[in-house]
């Protein structure tokens, strides 16, 4: 298969070393966060209605990632059982670091234990870090798994949907506390950074223990749709725009769809 001129200025730059590509990738996903986070400081008042089919849009293409980047193939290197235990501990996973761990949203309020010492812009950045985690991950396990086509898809994909995610944290965060624009933008920041490690974890785990590939594609792929499922669907659907959120989540799943086969 001729490589296409994607892959090769990425190889250019990373190298053929899986750790450093998944690292390469967790900077590219976390320099689109930056992009979204920094759109703050010229548009500063978008609309509820937009964030919301923004969101959508985020949710669409994450929810096609999850299965056209990692569980399809994660069934092509390893079966359907391993995959589906991944999926499954991803999951638990999430859903017992979304009750143990305090964190706030702009919308949903409080959720995890009390923690009365910890100020709720803090809260809030400990949500949106919960949720960028499954995100890097992904790419790193894409990376290590050696299928780069593969790998820069899902970089693409979650790369694309976490600009409208950024500026969505950074708008969020001024409703919890932040009164600068511009330190709002750096919350924003913040909050994608996890995403470097880790890729860099993910790509790691994989390549120095292969036969656990298909149990990481699935767990990233929980991961994700728990996130998707759990709190951004139900964040875009609070304020009555539900149709507009799902017509972006719609417009998400093609762009992906497109993704997956123009990069082949």
């Amino acid at each position: 298969m001729e490589t296409s001129w994607i892959e090769r200025v990425f190889l250019s730059i990373s190298g053929s070393n899986p750790i450093w590509q998944g690292l390469v990738g967790g900077l590219i996903i976390t320099a689109f966060n930056t992009v979204g986070a920094l759109a703050v400081l010229v548009w500063r008042k978008p609309s509820e209605k937009f964030l919301d089919a923004a969101l959508g849009f985020a949710a669409g293409v994450m929810l096609t990632a999850s299965f056209t980047s990692l569980i399809i193939p994660g069934i092509d290197h390893g079966g359907i059982w391993p995959v589906v235990i991944g999926i499954v501990l991803g999951v638990v996973f999430l859903d017992l670091a979304d009750h143990l761990t305090p964190h706030e949203h702009a919308i949903k309020g409080h959720e995890g234990p009390e923690a009365k010492k910890i100020r709720g812009v803090w809260l809030f950045i400990l949500a949106i870090t919960l949720h960028n985690a499954p995100e890097g991950l992904a790419v790193g396990v894409g990376f290590g798994s050696g299928d780069i086509p593969n790998a820069l898809k899902l970089m693409m994909a979650i790369g694309i949907q976490n600009i409208p995610e950024g500026l969505a944290v950074a708008i969020a965060s001024l409703s919890v506390g932040m009164s600068s624009y511009f330190y709002a933008s750096l919350v924003g920041i913040r909050a994608g950074l996890v995403e470097i490690p880790l890729a860099l974890i993910g790509a790691w785990a994989v390549t120095v223990a292969g036969p656990i590939l298909p149990y990481a594609m699935g767990f990233a792929a929980g991961a994700m749709l728990y996130v998707i499922s759990d709190e951004i669907v139900p964040e875009t659907h609070r304020k009555g725009h539900e149709r507009i959120a799902t017509i972006g989540t719609m417009i998400g799943v093609v762009v992906m769809l497109y993704l997956d086969v123009t990069l082949g």
